[in-house]
């Protein structure tokens, strides 16, 4: 098993992972637009992050992430805007693996903190980050459509 950057070539497989993902959250379905400029944003404008969990040459697993500033503690930290493994790859530590590598991007530009959310549903992934030490914030999130 590889957990590495994202490479042009494992674009497909990230799409079916997104798909799968969003199907998963009960989020709807993605277009093909959204998903043709998730890769430009990945591949080309170096907005986000991703990595891929890679397995017997199959993408399994990604995760997508990005620097952004918190004004309380002045300080920058890593927004991790999804983590997503196949069924078949849950439970075997990848998480965790996944969770370390970019514990270490993190330090690296001087991030002291990750910050994530979860369905209040995915209690798997809740039991899974107060495993890892992760730390609940009792906050709604919003979404206001402009287009």
């Amino acid at each position: 098993m590889a957990i590495r950057i994202a490479e042009k070539k494992d674009f497909e497989a990230i799409k079916k992972l997104v798909k799968a993902h969003a199907k998963f959250e009960k989020a709807g379905t993605l277009s093909n637009n959204s998903l043709n400029r998730l890769s430009n944003y990945i591949f080309n404008i170096d907005v986000v992050e991703c990595l891929v969990v890679e397995l017997n040459d199959e993408i399994v697993g990604y995760a997508t992430f990005m620097k952004q500033f918190s004004t309380w503690n002045a300080n920058y930290y890593i927004y991790l805007d999804c983590l997503f493994l196949n069924e078949q790859t849950r439970g075997k530590g990848i998480g965790t693996q996944i969770m370390d590598s970019i514990k270490i991007y993190a330090k690296s530009i001087n991030c002291s903190e990750i910050q994530w959310q979860t369905p209040d549903f995915n209690k798997k992934a809740i039991d899974f980050y107060n495993k890892i030490g992760g730390k609940s914030k009792s906050k709604e999130r919003f979404c206001l459509n402009i287009w």
